[in-house]
């Protein structure tokens, strides 16, 4: 079982597999991130970590049947001339629930609509953590047939999915915080995740995208506004510097 670790493809694999898993991660934590912003601060690190935690559960349990999983491609029937599978299905299901899901938090974010927490706070958890571990299931789904594609021991595949789901837990509360801080942040991150459902969306009917121009439209979009946050940050600093001027500048004569 462990005579990988003598194998240095092995260990050129794990790297790989690790770091797409991290990348195909951000997704996941972007939707967390948002969804906790819903709760009251201080069970927001809690909700993180139950999230990242039933992600990992899910990609643990889809990895270890794998035969399931690999049926999931089998044709059920067919649309307009499109062949739909299960894992078809999924993916459409996921991509639809990410649409709607990201839509209406674009629009109580910008129409400013308060959220009531009070004696619904428990119910609103569980409400919150429930639509975490579907959104996980999809996200695990293209994560596993991902590393089913470039490793062939088991074992690596999991130590792989076990370590970047360590990485996002580490980020996990900087980025949500990143993103509560910064509203056009949060804007940009919910038009990530209408990007990603349109693109579960579309590979749910066999019409593949590659990822790399998904991901690097994402990075030169974060690019961008990083860019944006600092000129406003430059342009805030001369006001705050003109204040205590003025301020001695008023000061009566002795």
């Amino acid at each position: 079982m462990f005579d990988w670790i003598y194998s240095p493809e092995a260990w050129i694999a794990l790297a790989t597999l690790t770091s797409l898993e991290i990348v195909l991660g951000i997704d996941n934590i972007i939707f967390i991130s948002i969804l906790v912003a819903r709760l009251p601060e201080k069970q927001r690190d809690l909700a993180r970590r139950i999230g990242l935690m039933l992600a990992m559960v899910a990609r643990l349990a889809l990895l270890f049947s794998l035969t399931w999983v690999m049926g999931l491609t089998d044709p059920l029937f067919s649309v307009l001339g499109f062949a739909i599978s299960g894992r078809d299905l999924i993916l459409i299901g996921g991509g639809l629930f990410l649409l709607a899901k990201a839509t209406l938090e674009i629009h109580n974010s910008l129409e400013g609509e308060e959220h009531e927490h009070g004696a619904s706070t428990a119910a609103s958890m569980g409400a919150i953590l429930v639509q975490i571990a579907l959104l996980d299931i999809v996200f695990s789904l293209d994560s596993v047939i991902t590393a089913v594609g470039l490793a062939d021991q088991l074992a690596v595949m999991a130590i792989a999915i076990i370590i970047a789901v360590g990485v996002m837990l580490l980020s996990a509360k900087a980025i949500g915080e990143f993103v509560d801080n910064h509203p056009t942040v949060k804007i940009l991150a919910l038009s990530f995740l209408v990007l990603v459902g349109v693109t579960l969306i579309v590979e749910g009917f066999d019409v593949h995208i590659p990822k790399g121009y998904i991901y690097f439209a994402m990075a030169f979009s974060v690019g961008v506004e990083m860019l944006n946050l600092r000129l406003r940050r430059k342009r805030r600093e001369p006001v705050k510097l003109r204040k205590p001027l003025e301020a001695e500048n008023t000061e009566p004569p002795h």
